[in-house]
């Protein structure tokens, strides 16, 4: 927790608005995607979706994989607690379908479903949108998949599996997913190795979402890293998400943005 309010106090010293902003094409998201306030239709399905589960006091058996294969967490945890304190807010949730709007992208990829509160954010925001989303634990993704029935989410395809498996097993040069929101490992062996892995589907239009990259020292590491990568073009640090964009035409620059 003291890490995390270092890091949070060093990014508010650092961080900007639009003011700050001289790239046309950060400046645009940040102003009509990132400052947009006016009251979306989608957030009324949003709340009802994250009440539902709040509202649901059965137990589940919920299991946690390290960055391999093995199991280090597996207890009984009632859902609305998982709701309580796991995944995404409901100001983020908002912010994440506000962005998937925005890039109207048409594939998308989600590493981590838990209960599916990002899930429903990527799924309004683009309804056409193909999603696929991907959890270790059959429980969770089973309360997610009944979720997803309830409110007519449609365009997301559940898959239970351990992420370094559907990856190493995946032909990922051969995908083409638009955008990627990498929530399933908060450790940086686990995320620069997904990183590495996926790059193979990158195009010049590909938005990748990192979630908690001020989590611990070594979330914060594993950013820098994947700032530096040569075909990385452009970050955005909004302090709980760091975006990813690979633009060729675009010099390479680093924006801290506050939200």
């Amino acid at each position: 927790m003291l890490f995390q309010i270092k890091a949070y106090l060093n990014f508010l010293w650092h961080s900007k608005n639009q003011h700050g902003v001289h790239s046309p094409f950060v400046y645009s998201l940040v102003t009509k995607c990132f400052y947009d306030k006016k009251v979306k239709p989608e957030y009324k399905i949003l709340r009802e979706y994250r009440n539902a589960l709040l509202r649901n006091k059965n137990t589940i058996e919920v299991t946690d994989f390290g960055a391999g294969s093995r199991v280090f967490k597996s207890n009984k945890r009632q859902i609305s607690k998982i709701a309580e304190t796991a995944g995404i807010t409901p100001k983020r949730a908002e912010l994440l379908c506000r962005i998937v709007n925005y890039f109207q992208p048409e594939t998308i990829l989600e590493i981590g479903t838990s209960l599916g509160l990002a899930t429903s954010a990527l799924s309004l925001g683009n309804p056409k949108a193909k999603i696929t989303t991907l959890e270790g634990c059959p429980e969770t993704s089973g309360v997610a998949q009944h979720q997803f029935q309830k409110f007519t989410l449609n365009n997301i395809e559940p898959v239970i599996t351990e992420f370094k498996d559907y990856f190493s097993k995946a032909a990922t040069g051969n995908c083409d997913w638009k955008l990627i929101y990498f929530d399933g490992n908060h450790s940086k062996q686990a995320t620069l190795d997904y990183f590495e892995q996926l790059l193979p589907t990158i195009t010049n239009d590909t938005v990748w979402i990192f979630d908690d990259i001020h989590w611990s020292e070594d979330m914060e590491e594993a950013w820098e890293i994947i700032k530096n990568h040569p075909k990385v073009t452009v970050t955005i640090d909004t302090f709980q998400w760091g975006l990813v964009f690979f633009r060729y035409e675009q010099e390479k620059e680093h924006f801290i943005i506050r939200i």
